[in-house]
């Protein structure tokens, strides 16, 4: 059993499209582990971003992601980090195939619905960056 972390961004919130990521992750057979509403601030966008802080569209990124709540959710399920990004399409929604999360929900490389994790090991450490251990089911 693996977990992966979900981040339904600021568009996929402001365009009320969570209910259908849920929806469409649960009907592949994830498992909803914990879900929570929270405003991302320059301290944990600094965090989470720390690979891409160098880059010009950096403040761009800490902008939008800042601008109204996101919904964080920890999915359970065998291969789920690979099975969710499968789900989601590629980070460019502009060049996601219709029948993805991306493809028929988002808009661009940033306006693309969800954040996910790429891999376990950063799907651990992202729970732990979002979620306090006595908000995540035993």
């Amino acid at each position: 059993m693996e977990r992966t972390l979900i981040l339904c961004k600021p568009d996929c919130m402001q365009k009320n499209l969570a209910g259908e990521v849920i929806r469409r992750l649960e009907a592949s057979g994830l498992t909803l582990a914990a879900a929570k509403m929270l405003r991302l601030d320059a301290r944990i966008l600094a965090e989470h971003y720390a690979h891409i802080a160098d880059r010009p569209f950096f403040p761009e990124i800490v902008e939008f992601m800042s601008s109204r709540p996101v919904l964080a959710l920890i999915l359970n399920g065998d291969g789920a980090v690979a099975r969710v990004r499968a789900l989601l399409g590629p980070t460019d929604s502009r060049k996601a195939e219709k029948g993805t999360l991306r493809g028929d929900l988002g808009e661009n490389n940033m306006r693309n619905v969800v954040h996910a994790s790429d891999s376990p090991e950063n799907a651990e450490v992202e729970v732990r960056r979002f979620f306090r251990a006595e908000e995540i089911p035993a």
